[in-house]
């Protein structure tokens, strides 16, 4: 879904309030509020197609122009147990007429499809927020498996809130008579009817959701127009029934966005699409050798369908065999690829550290999930940052790079291909299950605005010995970059030996000998030292004492935190780190001039323990490691806290 956006496109996107479906009934004009932002939960059995209400109400309103940031969470099970605690599904949806940062702490409106979808979520919505209850599953049954011992609809306990009891199931069925579906066919569909009356309530376009339906059912054409009745179904009952006196408007963001055509993507997408870029712009294949792991493997299925761009993808029986065909495709001249989790990342230590030794380019993915062993796979941890610089036997040092949005996985992408290309290096590419499931606007870049990648391999002897031959020494570096000339297999005279012992300098030989051995480890770290990264930013408009300091997907909740704290007139500076090692070489200046330094991290203070080891400094950890990405509320409180201190 794009659109564009510019100087002009505000009043005509205003001007757009809402479409209704085609069918909808005249109904008597109802209040129209306008509002400058919404936090909106959808939520219910992970059966009931939470994430795909969400999604669609997300494309809709990025059509819209809207900025928005989600969260999508669900439990690991494929099918978790129906109507319990843990088996419950939610989509949160934070969209604004002005540039935000994060899902939102607290939903605004909360859709419940049943008894454990409210009481999962009912402690995060605020007194006098919008609670919409499917009453239709609210059986004595279903209450009792969660534990409500008398109906909430009735014992008074959301006085509190704006309650609209809805027959969803009954209305849904009824809805859909006309199709001759059975009841459980016609049940499924409750989520559209769902979507449909949430549309009204919030003025979003519907042909999108209409078209999608019935692309989506293609082969199931009576299928698909039930969806569509029931969603139109649903922005009917909005229109008519007197329960919903008010409906809402959220302008576009038209001053949020620079002129461009946008899109809405999530970070598993912006980071297929910058590996795409990444190859086309080195001139390279694409490769990726990979094993199906959460919250990696949309990744591959993304990869998968771009084989016009000259990408590749392989499946392979285990995370071993993933890197161990990747690191061939590297050695075969191709861009190459392995993506996986913190557990995947743990079977692959030993060919990351052969791709060390071996000095080839190579893009590790690594999208972060709480651990440790199998741990929460569907939930966000930052916890794999020590792993990705130390997890290997051996000095075998790489660099390590983290995207700070959904939007950002494409640019890092990009980044980490040019290091691994320009190095000769394998490189980490740190993100987590919060950038990648979750979504934001993207101005989709002009090709010619992307970094040139071109590289050249070695066509021919390098290396002049004492009797004048020339030969080829596949360890003689550049002296700038200290990189290994990149030699592809079938190049008539650049034969060379390949594998995980000790090499000698220059001729590649095998070597035992302690002073190579020594000087190859500290050459294989001064090149990762070496490496050029940009300075880091520092964001200090009021000359503060206290810094805080994060990495990765902490950036909208910090950067939300720290606009809270200057609303309210504390003075506080902001950084935020992409490349982690090496750090930016003013890292250590940045930090010497604050008298306090905090680091937010979703772990127990591994970048805190890095720059305490190696700038010294007194870096203060506040932590979080409960599988969901920090609240700004919570955040903006202890970064006050610690500027009182």
């Amino acid at each position: 879904m794009t659109s564009q956006v510019s100087s002009e496109a505000g009043e005509a996107l205003l001007g757009e309030q809402r479409s209704a479906p085609a069918e909808a009934r005249p109904g008597a004009e109802k209040e129209v509020r306008r509002l400058d932002r919404v936090i909106i939960r959808f939520a219910g059995d992970s059966g009931d197609g939470m994430q795909l209400t969400g999604d669609r109400f997300t494309s809709e309103t990025a059509s819209f122009g809207n900025d928005l940031s989600t969260l999508p969470n669900f439990p690991a099970e494929i099918r978790a147990p129906a109507g319990t605690l843990p088996g419950v599904s939610s989509f949160q949806l934070h969209f604004a007429d002005h540039d935000i940062l994060t899902p939102g702490d607290a939903p605004d409106v909360l859709v419940a499809m049943n008894p454990a979808a409210l009481k999962a979520n009912i402690a995060d919505v605020p007194r006098g927020g919008e609670i919409i209850v499917n009453t239709d599953e609210f059986a004595k049954r279903a209450m009792a498996k969660v534990g409500y011992a008398t109906s909430p609809l009735e014992d008074g306990s959301l006085d509190g809130y704006r309650v609209h009891p809805v027959p969803l199931t009954t209305l849904t069925i009824e809805a859909l008579k006309e199709f001759g579906l059975s009841r459980k066919e016609a049940e499924r569909s409750k989520n559209m009817f769902a979507l449909g009356l949430l549309s009204w309530m919030y003025h979003r376009p519907t042909e999108g959701t209409e078209a999608f339906l019935r692309s989506k059912f293609a082969k199931k054409p009576q299928i698909a127009e039930a969806n569509v009745a029931a969603f139109r179904a649903g922005w009917n009952f909005g229109e008519t029934t007197e329960d919903f006196a008010v409906s809402y408007e959220v302008a576009p963001a038209t001053r949020a966005f620079p002129a461009g055509t946008y899109r809405n993507i999530s970070g598993n997408l912006a980071l297929s699409y910058g590996l795409i870029a990444a190859a086309t712009q080195a001139g390279l294949p694409l490769y990726l050798g990979s094993y199906p792991i959460t919250p990696a493997s949309d990744i591959l299925h993304e990869l998968s369908r771009h084989k016009n761009f000259g990408v590749r993808t392989f499946q392979a029986e285990d995370e071993i065999a993933g890197i161990g065909a990747a690191l061939g495709a590297a050695f075969g001249g191709s861009l190459a690829v392995t993506t996986t989790s913190g557990p995947g990342v743990a079977l692959k230590s030993e060919t990351i550290g052969l791709a060390v030794s071996l000095e080839l380019p190579l893009l590790v993915v690594d999208i972060q999930r709480g651990g440790p062993s199998t741990g929460l796979p569907t939930k966000t941890e930052q916890a794999d940052l020590l792993q990705a610089m130390y997890g290997r036997n051996g000095e075998a040092p790489l660099p390590v790079v983290a995207p700070k949005t959904p939007a950002d996985c494409f640019d890092a992408a990009l980044e980490a291909a040019r290091i691994a290309l320009t190095y000769r290096t394998p490189v980490f590419l740190l993100s987590d299950g919060y950038l990648a499931n979750g979504s934001e606007p993207w101005r989709i870049p002009e090709t010619g605005s992307l970094p040139d990648l071109t590289t050249a391999f070695a066509t021919g002897p390098n290396h002049t010995l004492a009797d004048g031959t020339e030969v080829f020494w596949p360890y003689k570096r550049d002296p700038e970059t200290l990189a290994r000339p990149w030699a592809v297999p079938g190049t008539p005279g650049l034969e060379h030996r390949i594998g995980g012992i000790e090499k000698q300098d220059g001729t590649g030989n095998i070597s035992y000998d302690p002073a190579n051995h020594d000087l190859m480890v500290r050459t294989r770290q001064a090149k990762i030292d070496g490496i050029t990264v940009p300075d880091l930013e520092v964001d200090d408009p009021d000359g503060a004492d206290t810094l805080v300091l994060g990495w990765g997907s902490t950036y909208g909740p910090i950067t939300a935190a720290v606009r809270r704290v200057r609303r309210e007139g504390g003075h506080i500076a902001q950084a935020h780190l992409r490349h982690l090692n090496p750090f930016p070489k003013n890292l250590g200046e940045v930090l010497a001039r604050y008298g306090k330094v905090v680091v937010p991290e979703m772990n127990l203070g591994q970048l805190a323990t890095l720059v305490r080891a190696q700038y010294l400094v007194d870096a203060r950890s506040h932590t979080q490691v409960n599988g969901m990405p920090f609240k700004a509320e919570q955040l903006a409180a202890a970064l006050k806290e610690a500027i009182d201190e």
